[in-house]
């Protein structure tokens, strides 16, 4: 039996991918290993979203090769796709996979484990215009729950993204496929299936024409799927329409948690960034779920330090997010990258005004978390328990995102379980009593 190794950078759906890529290598005899376990091949899937994940990339290549440093060292993913020639010159790489051909990595990679052909050729990628194969995806025993891809590429043209190049047009898999592989998903005892992509909220667009919609997916899987709990990972305002929330607010399987890519809570700002809404339809689509699911769980993305973001810009995002009844943050600072059209964009914000700006909103995500959890004292939600441990206590996560902590019970595993909230722990997580084991 050989071993390969994923090292997996980025989001939810590059862990999507790497579980798929790991399953195709089984018939060729690999197992999957840790990455210190001495792999006979190690997979590393990139993100570029920021310089630090390109900067990571490099790192990861030079630890593989001191774990084993006969291994192949193949590299996929976005930052494979942007700039191949680039990752080539790394020392110890073997070979660079393009965003269609990382799917084809088992029969593509024996001659690089062998190594008996001379000048085998380092860079094997195509221009991303031709990438309009789907490849569905889903993550299998990597985490509690499963990660499934629905939708790939982006037609959003968004100043500071890279996306689009990397991965091409939107497209997506058809309802009936994921239907199935939603059912293959559930024979495995997953309880909870998070959907992901690229653009999740284009979902339908079928060999570059609109067949379905993401909405009818949702309507879909309400009616027709065994897994007890879906969550959607990151969909666009925009596309977060009114009638979806509705139909939300009522569902038995979709949980009340919904993560809201904002990036900047000042229009000026949204204009430069080519974004598709402004901050009154972001405030708007708030409401709404606050009024249809008072309990819900708003998660929102954004960028600090886009070029154009003067201090004043940026005070009026903090003094929005600040007025804003949303859960928590995640903050980017911009990373310039090429080929985008930020690029252009004056004046430029400097690295430790982006600095400054990202712990603010640290600090107000803080604040912001450690409210929603105190509105939640006292209430009882219902928890997946995951397989880890720490100070005799195991984790898991409400259906509206809270994170609990309850004594250790090897029974609790990969189950929901009705919990009450009862106190906020030092370490940030809710303290829980479990009211009725249920198996």
């Amino acid at each position: 039996m050989k071993k390969v190794a994923f090292y997996t950078l980025g989001c939810k759906l590059n862990f999507a991918e790497s579980s798929s890529i790991a399953r195709s290598l089984e018939p060729m005899g690999f197992v999957r290993a840790e990455f210190q376990d001495n792999p006979d091949l190690f997979v590393i899937n990139t993100c570029s979203v920021t310089e630090q994940a390109d900067k990571k990339c490099k790192k990861v290549v030079r630890e593989a090769k001191k774990i084993n440093p006969s291994a192949a060292v193949v590299i996929i993913g976005c930052y494979a796709q942007l700039k191949p020639e680039e990752i080539a010159a790394i020392p110890g790489v073997d070979l660079v996979l393009g965003a269609n051909e990382k799917f084809k990595l088992p029969e593509l990679i024996p001659p690089y484990l062998d190594r008996q052909i001379a000048d085998l050729p380092k860079l094997i990628a195509s221009e991303i215009r031709y990438d309009l194969d789907y490849h569905a995806s889903y993550s299998v025993n990597d985490r509690t729950r499963t990660f499934l891809k629905v939708q790939d590429g982006c037609d959003y043209p968004c100043s500071y993204c890279t996306i689009p190049l990397a991965r091409g047009q939107s497209r997506s898999d058809t309802i009936e496929k994921v239907l199935g592989l939603i059912e293959e998903i559930a024979a495995n005892g997953v309880k909870e299936i998070v959907l992901t992509g690229v653009n999740i909220g284009d979902f339908g667009i079928q060999q570059g024409k609109r067949v379905e919609t993401f909405f009818d997916l949702v309507k879909a899987i309400e009616a027709k799927s065994t897994i007890e709990r879906f969550r959607i990972s990151s969909i666009e305002p925009n596309l977060l329409t009114p009638e979806l929330i509705e139909f939300l607010g009522k569902s038995k399987r979709f949980v009340p948690h919904f993560h809201i890519p904002l990036q900047s809570g000042s229009n000026s700002v949204l204009r430069l960034m080519k974004r598709r809404y402004q901050r009154e339809l972001y405030q708007d689509r708030v409401s709404l779920i606050r009024t249809v699911m008072p309990d819900a769980c708003i998660g929102v993305d954004v960028i600090v330090g886009h070029p154009g973001e003067t201090p004043e810009l940026f005070l009026e995002t903090y003094q929005f997010l600040n007025e804003l009844d949303i859960s928590y943050l995640h903050v980017f600072p911009y990373s310039e990258r090429a080929n985008t059209f930020a690029v252009d964009i004056l004046p430029k914000v400097d690295g430790m005004q982006k600095s400054e700006r990202s712990k603010m909103l640290h600090i107000l995500s803080d604040k912001k978390r450690r409210f929603f959890y105190e509105s939640q004292l006292n209430k009882t939600g219902f928890v997946l328990f995951e397989e880890s441990t720490e100070n005799g206590l195991m984790e898991g996560f409400s259906e509206n995102y809270v994170r609990l902590a309850v004594p250790y019970d090897p029974l609790l595993i990969n189950t929901i379980q009705p919990v009450r909230y009862k106190t906020i722990m030092d370490s940030g997580d809710v303290r829980g009593e479990v009211l009725l084991v249920s198996l």
